[in-house]
């Protein structure tokens, strides 16, 4: 029988996601793949896996798994998440590490309390066939991933590779953070239909993510925008992270399967190095913006790409031990350190 992962428990909304489905816009059809391509690309790394290969996605609650393959690794990118284990010697994994498990083992996913999403990469990926390219799920079209939807009960996911590779597993000493402050904001392509001070107002307030939020897009409460000129133009392409400000002047932050194109203003656009952290956003977090121009947002992309390169560089053996020296620094140890020579010294004046 082919390896698989069995669905015991689905979770609140676990789907397929990769990088998502590129070049398909032009004939209406939504990019898709991860909220949150960070923690998809640092998943796959620690099982091995290309930066864009498909995981599930889990938002809010997670799933729980039984393995039905001679073996099989795994790793749980989250914020605080952790990897409960059903085996012989029933265990708890942290997030940021990769795991190899048997044929019957069950895991379940702890999914974070403070971040919508979560990632579960398995090494060699899922043997899943691409539509357009991708293997994301879009659950409003019914393609993609695993039958075109959210996984259920009893589903069997099947995997590429039948056993885990014979190398160590690895982990992140220093896991990334989660981040926090005003998501960064570069302004158009129409911000030209609202006044200075709606414009001013944006910038100045607290926002809060209304209920009304799914994977392709959440509705924000706080101050209305007005609109200057009215609130229609003519449908133009949409981005990941624009802004959309309908009749009623509440923003809408447009995310992974945003429609590809809209017909209302965009004020701005969060900047591609704060991405993620929109993805993770939850019904109740508060959120502020801050403007930046189109240069400073390019600076923030190629700093973010490096500190991400930092990370995969820093990854280590699972079991391996790390000297904190920041922590050794703390504690002042090296002005109390010895040479060591004067146990020679003390031992020449017994003798």
């Amino acid at each position: 029988m082919t390896a698989a992962l069995i669905v015991v428990q689905p979770g609140l909304h676990t789907t397929v996601q990769d990088g998502g489905r590129i070049g398909a816009q032009a004939f209406g059809v939504p990019v898709s793949g991860a909220l949150d391509p960070d923690q998809l690309r640092l998943a796959n790394a620690l099982v091995g896996n290309a930066a864009g290969e498909a995981a599930l996605e889990i938002l809010h609650v997670g799933p729980v798994l039984e393995v039905a393959a001679p073996g099989v690794r795994v790793a749980l990118a989250a914020f605080d998440g952790a990897l409960v284990l059903e085996t012989a010697d029933g265990r708890t994994v942290p997030a940021w590490r990769s795991v190899t498990l048997r044929e019957g083992d069950r895991l379940r996913v702890v999914a974070p309390r403070h971040a919508a999403c979560a990632y579960l990469a398995v090494e060699g990926g899922f043997d899943l066939p691409p539509v357009l390219g991708s293997r994301s799920t879009y659950g409003r079209g019914g393609f993609g991933g695993f039958q075109g939807r959210a996984l259920a009960a009893g589903d069997r996911l099947p995997l590429c590779r039948e056993r885990a590779s014979e190398r160590g597993d690895l982990r992140l000493p220093d896991p990334p953070a989660a981040g926090d402050g005003p998501l960064r904001v570069v302004l158009g392509p129409q911000d030209d239909r609202f006044t200075p001070e709606a414009i001013a107002t944006f910038f100045a307030s607290d926002y809060t993510v209304a209920p009304a939020a799914d994977r392709m897009g959440v509705r924000l409460d706080g101050p209305s925008l007005a609109h200057r000129g009215g609130h229609d133009i003519v449908s133009d392409g949409t981005a990941w992270g624009a802004i959309q400000v309908p009749g009623d002047g509440r923003p809408v932050l447009l995310l992974a399967d945003r429609q590809t194109t809209g017909g209302y203003p965009k004020i701005g656009a969060v900047c591609t190095a704060d991405l993620p952290r929109a993805g993770r956003l939850r019904p109740g977090d508060r959120v502020r913006f801050a403007a930046v121009g189109v240069e400073q947002a390019q600076a923030l992309r190629r700093a973010h790409e490096a500190m991400l390169k930092r990370l995969l560089a820093g990854m280590v053996p699972a079991d391996a031990r790390v000297v904190d020296l920041e922590a050794l620094y703390a504690a002042n140890l090296v002005s109390g350190a010895v040479s060591g020579f004067e146990w020679d010294d003390a031992d020449a004046a017994v003798g």
